[in-house]
């Protein structure tokens, strides 16, 4: 591999994980509103599995995958940022042009963000997509200090994220759900008091144990499918379902009274749609939440470029509680970072 070339784990065609294929592409020169950043980790998230699958209407083959990451500026353009810096970031990258599954990236100047000394690349990575919709949909929800949320999937990333925010900033209660015993003791032994385990107790009946019956005020839905109706019903008066995943299916059936009886309110959302001044409010909440210790991202496993596959299927599959990451994606290592990788790992 030449200077001018660069390693890349890209999708040939949308046919699933026979589809990727490491490859050696030209290394992106520098450009007008960008930033070039030396890639050291790279977030794997459902979303890749998506367009893997043929299932995103705007993505197109070839495709290199990789919808968030984190690095260290090689050339900062016109962005006014400092060269050497840490950054992470997430945006259209492994949907509408090549990804953060290759050594180098051209990240638009609006869509980094710098990361502190205290927190790592391998966390880093783990954190735009995760915790920029977990902040920006409790804003868009009107969350406020002693309300309560629901937010289903306690070990996803969205509904780990959302659930440590929430709590963080001063929900009276926070509910999740766990899709085996196992789960659920793994997050009682995190410190996540109040999960609901699907397999001994319906959402629905755990919500309305949990809340005396009154329900929540927010639920921000990261899985679909069937738990999208059944968290609605745990709507409270008033209350707010933001949908925004569908690992579990794409189609749902409800209640029409939870919303009207209710005055309750029901809404899709995208991170792509978000402005750069709600991403840039958002990270202003998260960072010190994280830096001061109320907030411990979860990484579970990492994995080397060369087995972006594998990394993908274990996300997939094994539903592990926490991240996945791919990490060395490029020769750079920070000279004094910690190697810890987040609470409960």
């Amino acid at each position: 591999m030449s200077n001018t070339d660069m390693r890349a784990i890209e999708a040939q065609t949308f046919s699933g994980y026979g589809g990727l294929r490491q490859v050696e592409l030209p290394k992106p020169q520098p450009a007008k509103g960008r930033v070039l950043v030396r890639v050291a980790a790279a977030g794997v998230t459902p979303l890749d599995h998506t367009i893997l699958s043929g299932g995103h209407p705007r993505a197109k083959a070839p495709l290199v995958l990789g919808n968030e990451g984190a690095g260290v500026i090689e050339d900062a353009g016109d962005s006014g940022l400092a060269v050497g810096s840490r950054v992470m970031f997430t945006g259209p990258y492994g949907v509408r042009e090549n990804g953060a599954w290759q050594e180098w990236l051209l990240v638009r100047t609006e869509d980094v963000a710098l990361v502190p000394d205290s927190i790592d690349d391998v966390v880093a990575a783990s954190l735009p997509v995760a915790y920029l919709t977990a902040q920006i949909t409790l804003t868009v929800a009107g969350f406020k200090p002693d309300m309560t949320v629901l937010t289903p999937a306690i070990g996803g990333s969205v509904g780990n994220a959302t659930y440590q925010l929430a709590r963080a900033q001063g929900a009276s209660r926070v509910i999740s759900t766990a899709g085996s015993a196992a789960k659920a003791i793994r997050a009682r032994e995190l410190g996540f008091e109040d999960v609901i385990d699907l397999t001994s107790e319906g959402l629905a009946g755990g919500v309305r144990r949990m809340t005396a019956g009154r329900g929540v005020d927010i639920v921000i839905d990261s899985v679909g499918g069937t738990v999208t109706g059944e968290a609605l019903s745990s709507l409270g008066p008033g209350g707010v379902l933001l949908t925004l995943g569908y690992s579990a299916g794409r189609k749902t059936t409800i209640d029409v009274t939870d919303l009207i009886w209710k005055g309750a309110r029901m809404a899709g959302f995208s991170l792509f749609a978000q402005s750069p001044t709600a991403v840039a409010t958002a990270w202003r909440d998260i960072i010190p939440l994280i830096v001061g210790g109320k907030i411990k991202p979860i990484v579970e496993r990492v994995y080397p470029l060369g087995q972006a596959s594998e990394a993908l299927h274990h996300l997939m599959n094994d539903r592990p509680f926490g991240k996945v990451v791919l990490e060395r994606i490029s020769k750079y290592q920070q000279p004094s970072a910690s190697r810890g990788h987040g609470c409960g790992h």
